[in-house]
């Protein structure tokens, strides 16, 4: 199992999220964060605004799944068709265990 932690632009979120939904990728979690990357902000006039507002998508998905998901969350929340500074990155990280809590399974 591995976990997807992908930040993407809000106005994306609910576009990635519809794409993963019609494919089966149905669980996500979604967090609104503030950072910034390389850029430090973004600097319009004199103003430099250093929090700049994304969504943090998290899923567990199967390992097997993994190069679909990213593919899928690449294609849509990439800005235009070259994409741009701040359209977000995604990380991907292994998942030793799951646990259901209401049932006390392990596993997905």
């Amino acid at each position: 199992m591995l976990l997807i932690r992908a930040i993407v632009r809000p106005e994306k979120k609910d576009e990635v999220l519809a794409e993963l939904s019609s494919a089966g990728f149905n669980a996500a979690t979604m967090v609104d964060v503030v950072g910034r990357g390389k850029q430090k902000g973004i600097k319009i006039g004199g103003m430099v605004y250093d929090e700049i507002p994304k969504t943090l998508i998290l899923m567990v998905i199967p390992e097997d799944a993994k190069d679909r998901v990213i593919k899928m969350i690449l294609s849509i929340a990439k800005t235009g068709s070259e994409g741009t500074f701040g359209d977000g990155k995604i990380f991907v990280s292994p998942v030793d265990e799951v646990y259901t809590i209401s049932k006390g399974t392990q596993g997905l």
